[in-house]
């Protein structure tokens, strides 16, 4: 049957808050290629990251690295939102902070180091999250926009609940009572 490739944007977006929230400057998406395949036979095989060579980085006349990761299909969309987060993580360690085609092995990208950054990555997500409801907000209680009846919110919540942006209504269907109530999800 052979391998199909797929665009990954949803892969891409994650990868782009892993980075964003890492700190990892050195990864330029505009280098970067994101790729679902279905049919790959790898027995043991969650993800890869490909990168090009510096010898045909230079026959193709490109001044810099190029990457892809590759995440199968079969096995990866199984695994639970920590573990593809974990998954994603360790395909981005292989990229150098060169970014000129070179790859990190698994002796520096492997379980132990993965759970390490993993475990960073959610404790800044958390620091973030409590700063957003910590942070006083200078508005009117008219200017609240609340999910369910106000009363329901309780009154610590109420000025911690401001977005700039609000969702369709669409996206509201789908989301929990606990997340249409509170919104911090």
């Amino acid at each position: 049957m052979g391998i199909k490739y797929f665009q990954a944007d949803d892969i891409k977006k994650e990868a782009e808050d892993i980075v964003k929230t890492m700190g990892w400057g050195h990864i330029d998406f505009n280098h970067l290629g994101f790729l679902r395949s279905h049919g790959s036979i790898a027995p043991r095989t969650i993800a890869r990251c490909h990168a090009l060579g510096k010898a045909m980085q230079m026959a193709m006349g490109r001044p810099k690295g190029f990457y892809l990761v590759e995440v199968i299909s079969e096995k990866f969309d199984k695994l639970s939102k920590e573990e593809q987060t974990k998954t994603i993580i360790h395909e981005l360690m292989h990229i150098p902070k060169t970014f000129g085609g070179g790859f990190i092995h698994h002796d520096k990208v492997h379980e132990r180091n993965v759970r390490i950054v993993f475990d960073e990555y959610r404790n800044i997500k958390r620091k973030n999250v409590l700063t957003m409801l910590n942070t006083p907000v200078n508005i009117k209680q008219e200017e609240v926009i609340s999910f369910t009846k106000e009363e329901h919110v309780p009154e610590i919540f109420k000025p911690n609940l401001i977005f700039k942006e609000t969702m369709p209504e669409s996206a509201l269907k789908s989301r929990s009572k606990a997340e249409k109530r509170f919104r911090w999800f």
